[in-house]
């Protein structure tokens, strides 16, 4: 069980790790952003699994991005540069439908470190595949 778990974060920091940013067309935007975390209280079903299907774990660069964000074309796996937070995330959760322009940080089961982070406004620039 610890060497599957292993190698899932592995997996995760590696995919993170390994975006180059020559493959991307960088589009900046203005959102709102706040924190999530894996509990219960937090969502519907189980809180480690995000609205694609994806595993969360704690310590992982992922978002949730509001679904009006979807129509400018981000999706699963889209890397986002987010101001103030070194390296890339990627879009592992959807919000509600009653948000808009928004982005949620995952920061694993910290929900202190969540409640500090508020809601801000945030610049981000997210990558669009070049074909």
């Amino acid at each position: 069980m610890v060497f599957i778990c292993a190698t899932f974060s592995c997996y995760y920091s590696y995919a993170q790790q390994h975006i180059d940013p020559k493959d991307y067309i960088w589009v900046e935007k203005d959102v709102k952003a706040s924190a999530y975390n894996s509990t219960k209280a937090q969502t519907l079903g189980d809180p480690s699994i995000g609205a694609w299907g994806d595993k969360l774990v704690p310590g992982m660069k992922a978002i949730a991005i509001s679904r009006d964000l979807i129509k400018l074309g981000i999706s699963r796996n889209t890397p986002f540069k987010i101001e103030g937070f070194p390296g890339y995330y990627l879009v592992k959760d959807k919000m509600s439908a009653r948000y808009k322009n928004k982005i949620d940080l995952y920061m694993g089961v910290n929900i202190q470190k969540a409640r500090e982070f508020g809601v801000q406004n945030l610049k981000v620039q997210y990558g669009i595949l070049k074909k």
